[in-house]
């Protein structure tokens, strides 16, 4: 196995002592060396508030652009496309109708993608994972303060119209 999830350890000034040995022996093996690496955990508290307050959000979004998304996920995964927390792929479907079709396909596998056709193009942008193994916690952060901002701006307009 190439990696393990993260092994809480105690230092006691000269070795590492795993807190929960047995766990650490599914993962490493006696006589092989590893590298440690710190691991910053997000809590808990900022985790669940964003899907709290995501929630919230969903619930309260205006009549005229609620039926865009039909689950508090696809607001989130929407929100993190546009705060630039995605990744893309572009395909060359040879000619613009072409690409059509090909958009059409593309967006029938994945409803979460944001997808959308530039001459014979076809982008594909899905949202980053915000696992606690995808992202470390400032980038988690950094994340949740953009989706917020994203949804705000996004009521906000809707209000003023």
């Amino acid at each position: 196995m190439d990696t393990f999830p993260p092994l809480t350890c105690d230092w006691d000034g000269e070795v590492f002592r795993p807190i929960h040995p047995r766990r650490a022996d599914n993962y490493l093996t006696v006589g092989e060396r590893y590298s440690i690496v710190q691991y910053e955990d997000r809590s808990a508290a900022t985790h669940n508030h964003q899907f709290a307050w995501l929630y919230d959000a969903w619930m309260n979004l205006p009549e005229d652009i609620a039926d865009q998304y039909p689950t508090p996920e696809h607001l989130r995964k929407r929100a993190l496309i546009d705060a630039g927390f995605y990744d893309e792929t572009i395909i060359d479907a040879g000619t613009n109708a072409a690409a059509i079709r090909v958009a059409a396909a593309v967006q029938a596998i994945d409803t979460f993608a944001l997808v959308f056709v530039r001459k014979c193009f076809v982008i594909r942008r899905t949202a980053k994972s915000q696992s606690r193994r995808a992202m470390k916690k400032d980038e988690f952060q950094a994340s949740k303060t953009a989706i917020m901002e994203v949804i705000d701006e996004l009521v906000q307009r809707r209000e003023a119209a």
